[in-house]
Protein backbone atom coordinates (compact mmCIF):
# COMPACT_ATOMS: atom_id res chain seq x y z
CA UNK A 1 0.00 0.00 0.00
CA UNK A 2 2.79 2.53 0.94
CA UNK A 3 4.77 1.83 -2.55
CA UNK A 4 1.07 2.54 -4.08
CA UNK A 5 0.95 5.80 -2.31
CA UNK A 6 4.46 6.93 -2.51
CA UNK A 7 3.73 6.50 -6.74
CA UNK A 8 0.53 8.52 -6.74
CA UNK A 9 2.56 11.36 -4.80
CA UNK A 10 4.99 11.12 -7.73
CA UNK A 11 2.70 11.33 -10.20
CA UNK A 12 1.34 14.58 -8.62
CA UNK A 13 4.56 16.16 -8.75
CA UNK A 14 5.51 15.69 -11.78
CA UNK A 15 1.80 17.10 -13.16
CA UNK A 16 2.05 20.06 -10.96
CA UNK A 17 2.89 23.54 -12.19
CA UNK A 18 6.17 24.05 -9.72
CA UNK A 19 7.92 20.65 -11.07
CA UNK A 20 6.93 21.61 -14.64
CA UNK A 21 8.98 25.00 -14.07
CA UNK A 22 12.33 24.96 -15.81
CA UNK A 23 15.35 24.64 -13.57
CA UNK A 24 16.91 28.12 -14.86
CA UNK A 25 13.95 30.04 -13.09
CA UNK A 26 15.71 29.48 -9.76
CA UNK A 27 18.38 31.45 -10.81
CA UNK A 28 16.27 34.99 -11.31
CA UNK A 29 16.35 37.55 -9.50
CA UNK A 30 12.54 38.86 -8.66
CA UNK A 31 13.21 42.12 -9.08
CA UNK A 32 13.51 41.42 -12.54
CA UNK A 33 10.89 39.16 -14.17
CA UNK A 34 11.77 37.84 -17.45
CA UNK A 35 8.87 38.10 -20.49
CA UNK A 36 9.05 36.01 -22.91
CA UNK A 37 6.58 37.77 -25.52
CA UNK A 38 9.09 39.39 -27.32
CA UNK A 39 11.72 36.59 -27.12
CA UNK A 40 12.02 34.83 -30.94
CA UNK A 41 9.34 36.67 -32.88
CA UNK A 42 10.33 36.93 -36.02
CA UNK A 43 8.39 39.96 -37.01
CA UNK A 44 9.41 41.80 -34.05
CA UNK A 45 12.54 41.36 -34.29
CA UNK A 46 12.36 42.19 -37.96
CA UNK A 47 10.53 45.73 -37.32
CA UNK A 48 12.96 46.69 -34.82
CA UNK A 49 16.68 45.45 -36.53
CA UNK A 50 15.90 46.00 -40.46
CA UNK A 51 15.21 49.57 -40.31
CA UNK A 52 17.93 50.23 -37.68
CA UNK A 53 20.56 48.14 -39.59
CA UNK A 54 19.38 50.20 -43.03
CA UNK A 55 20.06 53.78 -40.99
CA UNK A 56 23.23 52.65 -39.66
CA UNK A 57 24.73 51.44 -43.01
CA UNK A 58 23.49 54.91 -44.70
CA UNK A 59 24.92 56.76 -42.06
CA UNK A 60 28.31 54.95 -42.95
CA UNK A 61 28.45 54.57 -46.61
CA UNK A 62 27.61 58.55 -46.51
CA UNK A 63 30.07 59.27 -43.51
CA UNK A 64 33.55 60.24 -45.65
CA UNK A 65 31.11 63.02 -47.30
CA UNK A 66 29.25 64.13 -44.19
CA UNK A 67 32.33 64.56 -42.33
CA UNK A 68 34.08 66.40 -45.02
CA UNK A 69 30.68 68.85 -45.23
CA UNK A 70 31.02 69.67 -41.55
CA UNK A 71 34.60 70.46 -41.86
CA UNK A 72 33.90 73.04 -44.32
CA UNK A 73 30.10 74.17 -43.37
CA UNK A 74 31.62 75.44 -39.58
CA UNK A 75 29.30 74.62 -37.57
CA UNK A 76 29.62 73.68 -33.72
CA UNK A 77 26.07 72.34 -33.15
CA UNK A 78 25.77 70.45 -36.40
CA UNK A 79 28.69 68.59 -35.31
CA UNK A 80 27.70 67.73 -32.09
CA UNK A 81 24.45 66.85 -32.94
CA UNK A 82 26.06 64.43 -35.72
CA UNK A 83 28.40 63.09 -33.02
CA UNK A 84 25.54 62.43 -30.95
CA UNK A 85 23.49 61.10 -33.71
CA UNK A 86 26.27 58.56 -34.35
CA UNK A 87 26.85 57.09 -30.57
CA UNK A 88 22.58 57.05 -30.63
CA UNK A 89 22.23 55.37 -33.74
CA UNK A 90 24.76 52.36 -32.40
CA UNK A 91 23.20 51.66 -28.97
CA UNK A 92 20.12 51.90 -30.57
CA UNK A 93 21.32 49.28 -33.22
CA UNK A 94 22.40 47.31 -29.94
CA UNK A 95 19.16 47.46 -28.77
CA UNK A 96 17.21 46.21 -31.33
CA UNK A 97 19.67 43.31 -32.12
CA UNK A 98 19.74 42.39 -28.32
CA UNK A 99 16.18 41.83 -27.46
CA UNK A 100 16.84 38.55 -26.02
CA UNK A 101 18.38 39.56 -23.41
CA UNK A 102 15.31 40.58 -21.45
CA UNK A 103 14.38 36.87 -22.08
CA UNK A 104 17.46 35.70 -19.85
CA UNK A 105 17.66 35.72 -15.99
CA UNK A 106 21.63 36.42 -16.24
CA UNK A 107 21.43 39.38 -18.32
CA UNK A 108 18.40 41.54 -17.03
CA UNK A 109 21.08 43.73 -15.60
CA UNK A 110 23.05 44.25 -18.40
CA UNK A 111 19.83 44.39 -20.60
CA UNK A 112 18.67 47.15 -17.90
CA UNK A 113 22.06 49.25 -18.49
CA UNK A 114 21.17 49.11 -22.21
CA UNK A 115 18.26 50.08 -22.17
CA UNK A 116 18.65 52.97 -20.01
CA UNK A 117 21.55 54.75 -21.92
CA UNK A 118 19.42 53.94 -25.45
CA UNK A 119 16.28 56.01 -24.11
CA UNK A 120 18.22 58.25 -22.70
CA UNK A 121 20.32 59.13 -25.49
CA UNK A 122 17.41 59.09 -27.90
CA UNK A 123 16.01 61.75 -25.04
CA UNK A 124 18.64 63.36 -25.06
CA UNK A 125 18.13 64.20 -28.85
CA UNK A 126 14.30 65.07 -28.68
CA UNK A 127 15.21 67.64 -25.36
CA UNK A 128 18.16 69.22 -27.46
CA UNK A 129 15.74 69.61 -30.30
CA UNK A 130 12.97 70.89 -28.38
CA UNK A 131 15.06 73.50 -26.62
CA UNK A 132 17.04 74.69 -29.53
CA UNK A 133 13.72 75.83 -31.62
CA UNK A 134 12.75 77.42 -28.20
CA UNK A 135 15.79 79.15 -27.39
CA UNK A 136 16.31 82.57 -27.02
CA UNK A 137 19.42 85.21 -28.65
CA UNK A 138 22.77 84.41 -27.84
CA UNK A 139 26.14 86.31 -28.71
CA UNK A 140 27.56 83.15 -30.21
CA UNK A 141 26.88 79.62 -31.43
CA UNK A 142 28.67 78.19 -29.06
CA UNK A 143 27.03 79.77 -26.41
CA UNK A 144 23.58 78.73 -27.61
CA UNK A 145 25.42 75.31 -27.90
CA UNK A 146 26.72 75.13 -24.62
CA UNK A 147 22.99 76.21 -22.90
CA UNK A 148 21.21 74.01 -24.87
CA UNK A 149 23.05 70.56 -23.66
CA UNK A 150 23.53 71.93 -20.74
CA UNK A 151 19.65 72.42 -20.38
CA UNK A 152 18.82 69.25 -21.91
CA UNK A 153 21.77 67.56 -19.89
CA UNK A 154 20.15 68.31 -16.58
CA UNK A 155 17.20 67.19 -18.01
CA UNK A 156 18.31 63.56 -19.23
CA UNK A 157 20.54 63.45 -16.02
CA UNK A 158 17.42 63.79 -13.68
CA UNK A 159 15.14 61.01 -15.87
CA UNK A 160 17.97 58.36 -15.79
CA UNK A 161 18.56 59.17 -12.15
CA UNK A 162 14.61 58.38 -11.40
CA UNK A 163 14.69 55.65 -13.96
CA UNK A 164 17.75 54.17 -12.00
CA UNK A 165 16.11 54.14 -8.47
CA UNK A 166 12.45 52.62 -10.06
CA UNK A 167 14.43 49.83 -11.80
CA UNK A 168 17.60 48.94 -9.28
CA UNK A 169 15.92 50.70 -6.32
CA UNK A 170 12.88 49.27 -6.27
CA UNK A 171 12.99 46.36 -8.62
CA UNK A 172 10.19 48.15 -11.46
CA UNK A 173 10.47 46.09 -14.76
CA UNK A 174 10.61 49.69 -17.13
CA UNK A 175 12.21 48.23 -20.05
CA UNK A 176 10.76 44.40 -19.86
CA UNK A 177 7.54 43.85 -21.44
CA UNK A 178 4.50 41.82 -19.82
CA UNK A 179 5.81 40.74 -16.76
CA UNK A 180 2.38 40.34 -15.17
CA UNK A 181 0.97 42.35 -12.05
CA UNK A 182 4.29 43.71 -11.38
CA UNK A 183 4.26 45.88 -14.68
CA UNK A 184 1.48 47.44 -13.08
CA UNK A 185 3.89 49.76 -11.12
CA UNK A 186 6.06 51.25 -14.07
CA UNK A 187 3.00 52.44 -15.86
CA UNK A 188 2.87 55.66 -13.35
CA UNK A 189 6.56 57.04 -14.05
CA UNK A 190 5.83 56.11 -17.94
CA UNK A 191 2.83 58.26 -17.73
CA UNK A 192 4.63 61.14 -16.10
CA UNK A 193 7.46 61.03 -18.89
CA UNK A 194 4.65 60.71 -22.11
CA UNK A 195 2.69 63.70 -21.05
CA UNK A 196 5.61 66.00 -20.32
CA UNK A 197 7.01 64.99 -23.59
CA UNK A 198 3.35 65.98 -25.31
CA UNK A 199 3.37 68.91 -23.01
CA UNK A 200 6.41 70.17 -24.50
CA UNK A 201 5.32 69.51 -28.20
CA UNK A 202 2.11 71.33 -27.44
CA UNK A 203 3.79 74.24 -26.07
CA UNK A 204 5.67 74.19 -29.33
CA UNK A 205 2.64 74.11 -31.11
CA UNK A 206 1.38 77.18 -29.22
CA UNK A 207 4.00 79.07 -29.92
CA UNK A 208 4.00 78.78 -33.52
CA UNK A 209 -0.10 79.82 -33.42
CA UNK A 210 1.06 82.80 -31.14
CA UNK A 211 2.39 86.06 -31.67
CA UNK A 212 5.31 85.00 -30.75
CA UNK A 213 6.31 82.45 -33.64
CA UNK A 214 8.97 84.32 -35.00
CA UNK A 215 11.17 83.12 -32.50
CA UNK A 216 10.52 79.46 -34.49
CA UNK A 217 12.90 78.76 -37.04
CA UNK A 218 10.88 79.52 -40.51
CA UNK A 219 11.38 76.08 -41.74
CA UNK A 220 8.13 74.05 -42.49
CA UNK A 221 10.04 71.08 -41.83
CA UNK A 222 10.19 71.85 -38.39
CA UNK A 223 6.13 72.25 -37.65
CA UNK A 224 5.91 68.79 -39.57
CA UNK A 225 8.29 67.65 -37.17
CA UNK A 226 6.51 68.86 -33.99
CA UNK A 227 2.94 67.80 -35.17
CA UNK A 228 4.06 64.23 -35.35
CA UNK A 229 6.07 63.92 -32.49
CA UNK A 230 2.81 65.71 -30.54
CA UNK A 231 0.46 63.38 -32.00
CA UNK A 232 3.38 60.16 -31.35
CA UNK A 233 3.41 61.60 -27.40
CA UNK A 234 0.01 61.85 -26.97
CA UNK A 235 -0.75 58.33 -28.70
CA UNK A 236 1.81 57.07 -26.16
CA UNK A 237 0.60 58.52 -23.29
CA UNK A 238 -3.02 57.33 -24.13
CA UNK A 239 -1.21 53.75 -24.13
CA UNK A 240 0.30 54.24 -21.09
CA UNK A 241 -2.68 55.13 -19.52
CA UNK A 242 -5.15 52.55 -20.40
CA UNK A 243 -2.34 49.89 -19.73
CA UNK A 244 -1.81 51.39 -16.22
CA UNK A 245 -5.44 50.20 -15.60
CA UNK A 246 -4.70 47.03 -16.85
CA UNK A 247 -6.33 47.05 -20.39
CA UNK A 248 -4.52 44.79 -22.67
CA UNK A 249 -4.99 46.86 -25.53
CA UNK A 250 -3.17 49.54 -23.87
CA UNK A 251 0.09 47.09 -23.80
CA UNK A 252 -0.03 46.25 -26.99
CA UNK A 253 -0.57 49.95 -28.36
CA UNK A 254 2.29 51.18 -25.94
CA UNK A 255 4.77 48.41 -27.43
CA UNK A 256 3.72 49.38 -31.09
CA UNK A 257 4.72 52.93 -29.61
CA UNK A 258 8.43 51.89 -28.70
CA UNK A 259 8.63 50.28 -31.57
CA UNK A 260 7.90 52.82 -34.31
CA UNK A 261 10.04 55.03 -32.07
CA UNK A 262 13.47 52.92 -31.49
CA UNK A 263 13.02 51.60 -35.52
CA UNK A 264 11.82 54.98 -37.15
CA UNK A 265 12.35 58.10 -35.25
CA UNK A 266 16.16 58.57 -35.89
CA UNK A 267 15.82 58.54 -39.54
CA UNK A 268 12.97 60.88 -39.20
CA UNK A 269 15.06 63.20 -37.09
CA UNK A 270 18.13 62.72 -39.39
CA UNK A 271 15.49 63.68 -42.49
CA UNK A 272 13.76 66.88 -40.97
CA UNK A 273 17.21 68.76 -39.42
CA UNK A 274 20.28 67.06 -41.48
CA UNK A 275 19.63 65.07 -44.69
CA UNK A 276 19.19 68.74 -46.65
CA UNK A 277 22.64 70.04 -45.14
CA UNK A 278 24.59 67.11 -46.27
CA UNK A 279 23.00 67.00 -49.78
CA UNK A 280 23.86 70.34 -50.36
CA UNK A 281 26.97 70.33 -52.63
CA UNK A 282 28.36 73.89 -52.39
CA UNK A 283 29.96 75.01 -49.08
CA UNK A 284 28.82 79.05 -49.75
CA UNK A 285 25.45 78.53 -47.33
CA UNK A 286 24.15 81.42 -49.39
CA UNK A 287 20.37 80.16 -50.31
CA UNK A 288 17.31 80.48 -48.57
CA UNK A 289 16.86 77.35 -46.51
CA UNK A 290 21.16 77.90 -45.24
CA UNK A 291 19.75 81.76 -44.59
CA UNK A 292 17.02 80.37 -42.39
CA UNK A 293 19.21 78.01 -40.86
CA UNK A 294 21.88 80.70 -40.20
CA UNK A 295 19.48 83.09 -38.80
CA UNK A 296 18.07 79.95 -36.39
CA UNK A 297 21.54 79.51 -35.12
CA UNK A 298 22.66 76.23 -36.85
CA UNK A 299 26.14 77.80 -38.09
CA UNK A 300 28.56 79.67 -36.34
CA UNK A 301 29.11 82.84 -37.06
CA UNK A 302 32.73 82.99 -35.36
CA UNK A 303 33.98 80.28 -37.21
CA UNK A 304 36.34 82.10 -39.79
Amino acid sequence: MSTIHQGIIQASLSLSPIASLPAETNDQDPRFPVSSSNCDVFWYDTLLVVPSVFFAVYLAVHAKKNLKKLCNGGSYIMISYYALLWLVTLLNLAWCSLQSWQCSPRKEVAWNLLSLFTASGILCLEISLMIFLLKDDYTTAKETLAHTFLVSGIIVGVDILLKIIYIFGFGVPLFIHDTGNIQKRKWGLWIIDKLLLTAAYGFILFVHFSKWREKLPPRPAFYNYIVIMFVFSAVALFACGIAGIGAGFGTWLYNLTVTCYHSLYLPFLYVTFLADFFQEEDFLLDNAYYSEMKDAGFFDDDWD
